[in-house]
């Protein structure tokens, strides 16, 4: 960390310090502030669209199996808010700042990785997995949701991420909420993150967090996210339940996570045997047991950022 302040990096979102990871050789797991104060000697470093966090402590240990003598530093958060510490260079945190970037970055679209080729700090990237999204709902869905337009009735109160910096929302939901003409209804005509913007909807700064906290305590009544984070709110016991939504809706066709490695990476070796591991069965299988859709042999060969 180094002393002198900025307002270029981008801050660790409050209350986001789970999110920060490092995963010593020897098995045991820190994150928060000891997680960033270690990740300079990590072996490998890792952003990774937030969405899949529940699913990493299993994710690196399977890897680690396999890669012995390996630590791991992790951060995942929303995709754009990775890229925009990528192309500052590192973080705040707690007062301080922490220059650095990952040896691999992974998205929820195509999009944040041609912004990486541009700067001429990614070339090639695949596609390891897929999602879909659903509408999360209180248990016994009390307001008898049943699909998007519910959305926008009068009696509803929607938890939705935001359209600031969450991929979910900039490249799949609010593609859907505008295709039914209720994307204005919802954001009130304003993008924010954190925030309230008309007397039913509330922006998130990490949903996949925050939205089973809100239908839990009765702030929210419902919010769309993947059906991958319903599973993971289901396993910590939360009272919810997820309404599923038809293809054009759930987006289930189309929904791809990408990853790639930046280049000049210091640890190019360590890169490239995870994504070697992530094309793997055991790497496939480490992902599919928590509701994420395999990618095919074809998706998970990398190719030329176009």
């Amino acid at each position: 960390p180094s002393s002198k302040a900025t307002n270029s990096l981008p801050a660790i979102p409050a209350g986001k310090e789970s999110d920060i990871k490092f995963y010593s050789a020897n098995g045991a797991v820190l994150s928060g502030q000891q997680a960033f104060d270690q990740m300079p000697n990590a072996s490998l470093i890792l952003w990774l669209a937030g969405n899949q966090f529940f699913a990493m402590d299993d994710i690196i240990g399977t890897f680690q199996k396999a890669n012995s003598g390996t630590s791991v530093g992790l951060i995942t958060l929303p995709p754009g808010l990775l890229l925009q510490a990528i192309k500052a260079g590192g973080w705040l945190f707690g007062g301080k700042e922490y220059s650095g970037r990952p040896d691999i970055y992974a998205s929820v679209n195509i999009g944040h990785l041609k912004e990486l080729k541009k700067l001429g700090i990614m070339d090639q990237y695949m596609i390891y997995m897929h999602n879909e999204l659903q509408i999360m709902v209180a248990k016994g869905n009390p307001k008898k949701i049943t699909r998007i337009d519910d959305l926008v009735r009068g009696d509803v109160r929607t938890s939705m991420p935001n359209p600031v910096n969450e991929g979910i929302m900039q490249f799949y939901v609010r593609k859907v909420l505008e295709r039914h003409g209720i994307w204005q209804r919802i954001s009130g005509g304003k993008e924010c993150v954190l925030c309230q913007r008309t007397s039913n909807n509330w922006f998130t700064a990490v949903h996949h967090r925050e939205t089973p906290a809100r239908i839990q305590s009765n702030q929210s009544d419902a919010g769309m996210v993947w059906k991958t984070e319903g599973l993971a709110a289901l396993r910590t016991g939360a009272t919810i339940e997820a309404v599923e939504l038809p293809p054009d809706d759930s987006l289930r066709e189309e929904v791809s996570y990408v990853i790639g490695a930046l280049t000049g990476s210091a640890h190019a070796d360590a890169g490239a045997s995870f994504l070697g591991f992530l094309r793997s069965s055991a790497g496939q299988e480490a992902y599919a047991k928590y509701g994420f859709v395999k990618a095919t042999n074809e998706q998970l060969v990398l190719k030329p950022i176009e």
